[in-house]
């Protein structure tokens, strides 16, 4: 599985320079339009500049498309087997764990089943520079799972992505996923 950082690095500069080449050939446009004399664009020109903006649109996002890490794994999840699971309780603003650290060893398939008994809450996991890997919305009454694959060691904390009322900034659990590389 991908990193999430490299995917959103690559992603950026990918849309940023597609935003780009719009903005210049919008720009280009306008000036051709406004400028006084022979400031009429033909027609043929004008669709090759929106027919353009289409193939290089769809290409970047066919380019995309397989590069979000969990998308493989979410579409072949009927497939696939938890080498281990994690049954996580949420109510009055607290993460219930199952263990004091949830240890998983390197290239595991983990899930993540969280369950809200009272609000709408969020699960997120986070690395040491308070970057997210992950996360999801817990709703009551609901199934609330992430299947995820961990292919670095490291240390994660996890904090609530949900507004869940003025008590929910306080929902973060420091340094209690451990990858280890075995």
């Amino acid at each position: 599985m991908v990193d999430s950082n490299v995917v959103l690095v690559g992603q950026t500069v990918a849309y940023s320079i597609y935003c780009i080449v719009i903005l210049l050939l919008m720009g280009w446009f306008a000036l051709r339009v406004t400028r006084a004399g022979k400031s009429k664009i033909k027609p043929a020109l004008f669709y090759t500049f929106v027919a353009f903006l289409v193939v290089l649109g769809v290409s970047l996002h066919i380019v995309t498309y397989n590069t979000i890490p969990w998308a493989e794994m979410d579409l072949k999840r009927h497939e696939l087997t938890a080498d281990k699971t994690f049954n996580i309780t949420v109510k009055n603003h607290e993460f219930i764990l199952p263990e004091e650290k949830l240890v998983i060893n390197i290239h595991d398939k983990v899930l993540f089943d969280v369950t809200s008994e009272d609000l709408t809450y969020g699960f997120g996991l986070f690395r040491q520079d308070n970057s997210m890997m992950f996360q999801m919305q817990v709703v009551p009454g609901h199934r609330n799972d992430i299947l995820w694959q961990f292919n670095k060691p490291g240390v994660y904390t996890i904090r609530s992505t949900e507004y869940s009322g003025p008590k929910g900034i306080a929902m973060i659990v420091k340094d209690v996923v451990v990858v280890l590389d075995h």
